[in-house]
């Protein structure tokens, strides 16, 4: 278990960091078109996410204008009917939703309870405000403040994005964690001057040898076991 000391404030990621987001989409998937098998399931949920990976990387390399998550998984909703013959409009409205039904992992509300008693807790997404708030109030996550991408118009690794927390933390960037199942998204934070812990998920994207974080742990209940210790 890593020791991190001298933090104020922890800034936590939230789509794969503290929800499952390929199952929850998957579970949608299933839900929209219920004659598909597992691996149709697999190819529709890998088609939604590539579409949304492309789209927020031309918005910041700056060739495509700002869009929230709700809109770019409404367009991955629409490429998922068009490639399954998908033409219920009822379906496909929900389908689009899909982003904001996701589960927490077994130790999301619990690890985040435990670090809100000792710290003031930011939720920073990529989830555009609205798909936020109900995405919270469906995994039941709770914060001191939950804070989206939307407001920066942007998308995280932006700076801008990280900067949303630092402002709203209103200590030194040092003293400010960052959290999250993704090294691009640490690196990111890392820029910014924040420190940084990484939690393993299946879902995130691990850290390269040529990383160095503050922390690494197996899960949100060991980060907050370390940073709660006295």
């Amino acid at each position: 278990m890593t020791e991190i000391r001298d933090i104020e404030v922890v800034v936590v990621d939230v789509l794969g960091t503290l929800v499952d987001e390929p199952d929850g989409i998957r579970a949608a998937m299933f839900e929209a078109l219920p004659d598909i098998d597992d691996t149709t399931a697999d190819e529709l949920v890998a088609l939604w996410q590539r579409h949304v990976e492309v789209e927020q990387e031309r918005i910041g390399h700056g060739e495509r204008a700002y869009a929230n998550t709700e809109v770019i998984d409404a367009e991955a909703a629409q490429a998922v009917a068009d490639r399954a013959g998908l033409d219920d409009p009822e379906a496909l409205a929900r389908l689009a939703t899909a982003g904001q039904r996701l589960a927490p992992w077994d130790d999301s509300v619990a690890g985040l309870e435990r670090l809100a008693w000792h710290f003031p807790v930011i939720g920073l997404s990529n989830a555009g405000t609205a798909a936020l708030l109900r995405l919270n109030a469906f995994a039941g996550l709770r914060w001191h403040l939950a804070l989206s991408s939307e407001s920066a118009q942007a998308y995280k690794p932006s700076p801008e994005v990280y900067r949303l927390a630092l402002d709203a933390a209103g200590c030194p960037p040092d003293r400010v964690l960052m959290v999250a199942a993704h090294a691009w998204d640490l690196r990111g934070a890392q820029a910014t001057g924040m420190r940084t812990a990484y939690v393993e998920r299946p879902v995130g994207d691990p850290p390269k040898p040529t990383d160095v974080f503050d922390g690494r742990f197996e899960g949100l209940d060991e980060l907050a076991a370390a940073l709660t210790a006295r």
